[in-house]
């Protein structure tokens, strides 16, 4: 029975996944960015390489974009002009001896308070992102579910995306959102795999739709 399960699911993911061109995305979304921030984010990751901590870093420059993202007066105080950029090194150091920040990355972001680039943070956190996955062949994919899924069904989406991708890594990105009633859905560059109930039901609805349509 569970062989049978594990076949409908393998299935039902090559059924649901729409074929898309994933470096088409990454460099679309690199097109957007500051060549500046790119470039910063290109130093820190040869970097990190280099040292043999690029693992570690980027865990750092994932907390980073976290923290910034979630902490609106963390935010406000980096990216204000008025603030001297001392004050604005004792909360980073702060930040990093809490976090556990590697000393490179540490010293990344003195580096940009003192040439006054903690505005493009964003920026730069994400294209190390793309940079890393590039360099370390990963697949980044956004999960959203329903409820919390489990550390398992993690595992054998990431292992169903490899397969399908031939990414050498997947990373996961869990979001929940109440709104698909059960189920999840998993979208990866520009490609969906939709087994979500409420995706069930919309595809019911367009079959509908399309038989009441032909038939009148």
């Amino acid at each position: 029975m569970q062989s049978l399960r594990s076949a409908q699911r393998a299935s039902a993911f090559r059924s649901a996944a729409k074929p898309a061109a994933a470096r088409r995305s990454v460099v679309m979304a690199a097109s957007k960015r500051n060549d500046v921030s790119d470039s910063y984010a290109k130093a820190l990751v040869e970097l990190a390489d280099d040292k043999g901590r690029l693992e570690q870093v980027h865990a750092d420059v994932d907390a980073v974009a976290g923290l910034i993202k979630e902490n609106v007066k963390l935010r406000d105080l980096l990216f204000s002009p008025v603030i001297e950029g001392d004050k604005k090194k004792a909360v980073l150091a702060k930040v990093s001896k809490e976090a556990g920040f590697q000393q490179y990355t540490s010293n990344f972001l003195n580096l940009l308070v003192e040439k006054d680039r903690l505005n493009l943070l964003d920026e730069i956190c994400e294209s190390f992102e793309t940079q890393y996955c590039e360099l370390t062949d990963t697949q980044v994919a956004t999960v959203r579910s329903a409820v919390k899924l489990e550390q398992e069904q993690q595992f054998l989406i990431a292992k169903k995306l490899q397969e399908l991708t031939g990414s050498k890594n997947i990373k996961l990105r869990p979001v929940i959102d109440t709104t698909l009633v059960g189920g999840f859905v998993v979208e990866y560059g520009s490609s969906q795999i939709d087994l979500s109930v409420r995706g069930q039901v919309e595809r019911v609805a367009d079959s509908l739709t399309k038989e009441m349509t032909a038939a009148m």
